[in-house]
């Protein structure tokens, strides 16, 4: 009776060892290669990692260090505004970048093909970003909360900040499209679903908002909505950069163009001077016209827009 005791659990203990492999599989490995959850864990990790490598260095960078420290905290610069949203990008760029060769699927796949950079979808977005914010300009101008009051610069220097704002708002635009609608909205769509995917990354897009200096719930929560939106157009033109071309438009013309506050802060060298007057609903108050709570209207009606320009037949285009 020992005997066969000892060989069954022999037999038992090699059947064991003999699954174990083929079970860590399974939890690491899918029918299309290693799981969404970890790739999207491995992204995240080195997105982590390449963040804090880079605030090192700019750190530790003396001229650029001290460059940075002497930008005034309560205006929005176009200088640092630039660096800051050029290395935001590429903290999330480089990433997926590497990711992509692990999966062995082209860049195209996480949103933002190359081909189209700047073509049609980009330039049809930037006219409907600029029209999106002048609605609600115009809106709470109807109601009399908003009075314009001159220019805030002019000549060349009015074109300076055009042009460095335009190049800012741009890479805030690829880096806020790309890092929530991008590789981590491929990826998390591929395991449970687009508009799952996409809810849960507008959440965190409105809530990542709270981080900014005078920004309030309605504004992170009209933030969200915005998110919402661009993966609309997402799922409708099949790429990012009407997204892109829109968000960039949609900061410009809040910041540079009208002078408002955005996210509670004005910008150093905007155009038209202006000033909001009324209740915190209509105006938004110090976050600016982000958080009045007319976004929701344009943003709704932004989104039958788009659902017409865009019909649902033509998302693989």
């Amino acid at each position: 009776m020992t005997t066969d005791s000892s060989s069954a659990d022999s037999q038992l203990s090699a059947g064991t060892a003999a699954n174990l492999p083929s079970q860590l599989q399974t939890i690491f490995m899918g029918p299309n290669g290693i799981r969404a959850g970890w790739r999207l864990l491995i992204y995240l990790l080195l997105v982590y990692a390449l963040r804090q490598a880079s605030g090192f260095a700019l750190q530790h960078l003396g001229p650029v260090t001290a460059w940075l420290n002497s930008q005034p905290n309560t205006v929005i610069t176009a200088g640092p505004l630039v660096l800051g949203e050029c290395v935001s990008f590429l903290v999330v760029l480089l990433p997926a970048l590497f990711m992509m060769k692990i999966e062995k699927r082209p860049f195209a796949g996480y949103g933002l093909p190359v081909e189209q950079a700047f073509g049609k979808r980009f330039w049809q977005g930037v006219p409907f970003g600029f029209a999106m914010m002048t609605l609600l300009v115009v809106l709470i101008a109807a109601f009399h909360g908003y009075s314009y009051e001159g220019f805030g610069a002019s000549g060349t220097v009015a074109i300076k900040f055009a042009v460095l704002y335009g190049i800012g708002f741009l890479l805030t635009g690829l880096f806020e499209e790309f890092g929530f609608r991008g590789y981590v909205q491929s990826t998390l769509a591929s395991g449970i679903g687009f508009w799952p995917s996409a809810l849960i990354l507008s959440f965190l897009f409105g809530y990542g908002h709270l981080g900014n200096p005078g920004e309030a719930k309605i504004g992170a929560f009209m933030a969200g909505c915005f998110g919402l939106l661009a993966l609309f157009s997402l799922r409708r033109t099949g790429s990012l950069w009407f997204a892109v071309g829109m968000h960039a438009a949609f900061d410009w013309t809040e910041t540079y163009f009208y002078g408002v506050p955005d996210s509670g802060l004005l910008a150093q060298g905007h155009l038209l001077n202006s000033s909001f007057h009324g209740p915190v609903w209509l105006t938004g108050g110090t976050v600016g016209p982000e958080g009045s709570y007319l976004v929701f209207g344009v943003l709704v009606l932004s989104a039958v827009a788009i659902h017409f320009m865009f019909p649902a037949k033509q998302q693989a285009s």
